[in-house]
């Protein structure tokens, strides 16, 4: 949802959302999935997305590393963090991103 606010805030109108949570990517073709106490919050995402060249789809965790990665050092972070450039720990995994590189996560 901060997503959507973000962009609608920036006055974005092209935005791609990838999830590697199937259950966000079906809330937006049926709102009853949605806790009733995000409802109100998430039917005026859906307004703004509604005026947006918007598309969401689902991505393994492990097909978006950037995001894994973006989402782990979120966990460190307290408040929203907005930054305008690629962080300096996240910069070989998005260059490795972009060469269509793969990436093998072993346990």
């Amino acid at each position: 949802m901060i997503a959507i606010e973000t962009a609608a805030s920036k006055g974005w109108s092209y935005l791609w959302l990838e999830s590697d949570s199937m259950l966000v990517v079906l809330a937006f073709s049926s709102a009853k999935i949605v806790p009733w106490a995000l409802r109100n919050r998430w039917d005026n995402c859906v307004t703004l997305h509604s005026n947006m060249n918007f598309y969401v789809s689902h991505i393994y965790r492990e097909g978006n590393h950037c995001a894994d990665k973006l989402a782990n050092i979120g966990l460190s972070l307290h408040g929203l963090t907005w930054w305008n450039h690629i962080p300096p720990e996240l910069q070989g995994d998005f260059i490795r991103n972009r060469l269509d590189m793969p990436y093998f996560r072993f346990s």
